[in-house]
């Protein structure tokens, strides 16, 4: 057995030794493991309505932040197949579980692969909602391996995976989504909705006539 995976199994049974201990927290923690989906698709729409009437590159990373959060959870789904590691509650039988027992694999975790893609995301888009997001995205990690879902390994990596799908991807796609944005922002039932500020609907685009860009 590798350091890692000694550290790894000692990590979880402190937390799960701390499972046995605060009964008080089970049905709050086990809710949030479950349902806390809900409030990050909540924030996401939240970084949407924020930005409807702001930049064309604002508009853009709010949207791309849902977008890569779905594509994020997409791509992990072959990693997790592939890597195929069982749920600790299969290799440590005296575990107390109080998630539903599953048949899929554990690694990475996909809650928390979205929960690093909407994290990152967001960040992008506003800073408040970023920071919400990113102490959202801790506490569901803590919660899948307090309910023993998952080894503390699986929810790290399945952060870090989802922050970097959603950050390599902005940098590499910026521009397209931004040019994107700007054309969907003008077409008939969409410019109502997403308005675009004065200065970016000038053929100028914020130049005066001298080619000096406006303050």
């Amino acid at each position: 057995m590798t350091t890692l995976h000694r550290l790894d199994d000692r990590l979880l049974t402190d937390v799960n030794d701390l499972t046995r201990h605060t009964g008080w927290l089970h049905g709050i923690v086990l809710g949030y493991a479950t349902y806390g989906l809900v409030l990050f698709g909540a924030l996401l729409l939240a970084g949407l309505w924020a930005k409807r009437a702001g930049s064309n590159r604002a508009l853009a990373a709010a949207g791309w932040a849902c977008l890569a959060t779905l594509i994020a959870v997409g791509l992990n789904q072959p990693l997790v197949s592939g890597i195929a590691e069982a749920r600790p509650y299969t290799s440590h039988p005296g575990l107390l579980v109080l998630a539903t027992r599953s048949s899929d694999f554990s690694f990475p975790s996909d809650h928390a692969v979205m929960a690093g893609a909407a994290a990152a995301g967001l960040w992008l888009a506003s800073r408040l909602l970023g920071a919400i997001a990113t102490v959202a995205a801790l506490a569901m990690a803590f919660a899948r391996v307090y309910i023993a879902a998952h080894y503390p390994w699986d929810v790290a990596a399945g952060l870090l995976f989802g922050a970097l799908v959603t950050l390599v991807g902005w940098a590499l796609l910026r521009v397209l989504l931004t040019a994107v944005t700007g054309w969907l922002r003008r077409q008939p039932g969409i410019r109502q909705a997403f308005p675009a500020p004065a200065l970016e609907q000038m053929p100028g685009r914020g130049r005066t006539p001298s080619g000096a860009s406006a303050a």
